[in-house]
C-alpha cells in the first residue's frame, strides 16, 4: 500500500523535538513502522505539485488541518486508487466530502485528539482579550509603562456572558473551562443538547441573533459546513454587543473575511482572536494581519505535543485497521459507504 502524508514542514526543529510528529520529517511516527511492514510512505509539504504527482497511485492520503490540502474534487479525481483518506487532527472541511462520497472514498479524522488543547486555547485567547494582555505585553517590549493607557481597556472576566457557538466535544469543555470564572453561559446550536448537560454546564440555549446581542464574549466551536460558512457576516457581526470579543478557534471561513476587517476598523468589537484563516497558510498580506484589536495565531490550538500524539496514535490505527480488514472507528468515520455520516457534517450536506 501506499501511503502519502502531506504535513507542515518542520525543517531544523524536526531532529531536534522527535516529539513534533505532526511535522513531514518525523512523519507521525508511522513511516519506519509501516516500512517494515512492506508499505511505502511518502511525507512531502507541497501540496500541490508534489501531491498531484503522487495521487494517481496513492492509496491512503493523510492531511491535516493546520497545513491542509484542499483534496478537491479535480484532486479525488485523479486519485484512482484512493479508498482512504485522514485528517491528523479534527475538522475534514478541506476535503470536498460530496466528491468523496461519490468515488466511495472512505473519509476519517481523529475525532476528539485535539479538544483539551483547542479549550484551553479559547479560554487563553479569551483572557488575552478581555484584559488587554498584548497590548501590555507590547508596551513593555517596546520600552513603556502606559499603565493607563493599558488599564482603560482592561476588564474582569467574572460576570460577564459568554456565548459559545457550537456546543459539541470542545464547546462543552470550553463551558466547562470557563464556570470557575463565574460567567454567564449562552449557547447556540443546530441541536439542543440535554437538559442535564444544560444543568451540568449552567448554560441556556439562545438564538443565534440573541447570542450576538447579549453576550461580551462569542466563541465559535462550530465545524465549517455549507452551512456555517460565512455564517458571521457583516449582519451579524454588526448585530453583537459593540464592545464585545469575537473568538474563532473553529475555521477562518465561518467568519466572512472582508467583513469582519470593516467591524473591526469601525471598532464596533473591542477585539477579535483567532486561530484559524481562509486560506491557510495565510498569505502574507491576508487582512486579517493588519487589522486593529486582535490577537491571532497560526492555527496552532489544536496542536499541541500531546494533541500531536493523540491524532498519530489515531492515524497510525486506522491504517492498521485498513490493512487488516477491520473497520475503522465509527466516531472517527466522516464519510463511509458512499454517504456523510458523521453528525457534524450530515445535517449540513443532508440540507443541500
Amino acid at each position: 500500500m501506499k501511503i502519502v502524508a502531506a504535513l507542515y514542514p518542520g525543517n531544523d526543529l524536526a531532529e531536534k523535538y522527535p516529539e513534533l510528529l505532526g511535522c513531514a520529517e518525523n512523519c507521525l511516527g508511522i513511516r519506519e513502522r509501516l516500512e517494515k511492514q512492506g508499505h511505502t510512505v511518502v511525507a512531502l509539504t507541497d501540496r500541490e505539485c508534489e501531491l498531484d504527482k503522487h495521487l494517481p497511485t496513492t492509496d491512503t492520503l493523510i492531511t491535516t488541518p493546520f497545513w491542509p490540502a484542499y483534496i478537491t474534487r479535480e484532486k479525488i479525481q485523479k486519485a484512482s486508487n484512493l479508498s482512504l483518506i485522514l485528517t491528523a487532527g479534527v475538522g475534514s472541511d478541506h476535503i470536498d466530502l460530496a466528491a468523496a462520497s461519490e468515488h466511495n472514498i472512505t473519509v476519517a479524522e481523529i475525532t476528539g485528539s485535539n479538544v483539551v488543547s483547542v479549550a484551553e486555547h479559547v479560554v487563553m485567547q479569551i483572557l488575552a482579550l478581555v484584559r488587554n494582555y498584548f497590548p501590555a505585553y507590547h508596551d513593555v517590549m517596546n520600552g513603556g509603562w502606559n499603565i493607563g493607557k493599558i488599564a482603560a481597556k482592561s476588564h474582569d472576566l467574572e460576570s460577564k456572558s459568554v456565548g459559545i457557538v457550537g456546543l459539541g466535544r470542545i464547546g462543552q469543555r470550553v463551558a466547562t473551562r470557563l464556570k470557575p470564572f463565574d460567567v454567564k453561559l449562552y449557547y447556540y446550536d443546530f441541536h439542543h443538547v440535554s437538559t442535564v448537560d444544560e444543568a451540568f454546564l449552567n448554560i441556556r440555549y439562545l438564538s443565534l441573533l440573541q447570542l450576538a446581542a447579549n453576550c461580551d464574549v462569542i466563541s465559535i466551536n462550530c465545524p465549517l459546513t455549507p452551512a456555517t460558512k460565512g455564517l458571521f457576516n457583516y449582519d451579524l457581526l454588526s448585530a453583537m454587543k459593540k464592545g464585545a470579543y469575537l473568538v474563532n478557534t473553529a475555521r477562518g471561513a465561518i467568519v466572512d473575511t472582508e467583513a469582519l476587517v470593516k467591524i473591526m476598523k469601525e471598532g464596533h468589537l473591542a477585539g477579535y482572536a483567532g486561530d484559524v484563516w481562509y486560506p491557510q497558510p495565510a498569505p502574507a498580506d491576508h487582512p486579517w494581519r493588519s487589522m486593529p484589536n486582535h490577537a491571532m495565531t497560526p492555527h496552532v490550538s489544536g496542536t499541541s505535543l500531546e494533541a500531536q500524539k493523540r491524532y498519530a496514535d489515531g492515524v497510525y490505527e486506522c491504517i492498521i485497521r485498513k490493512l487488516e480488514g477491520r473497520p475503522i472507528d465509527k466516531d472517527y468515520l466522516i464519510v463511509d459507504g458512499g454517504k456523510v455520516v458523521s453528525p457534524s457534517y450530515s445535517y449540513a450536506y443532508e440540507k443541500r
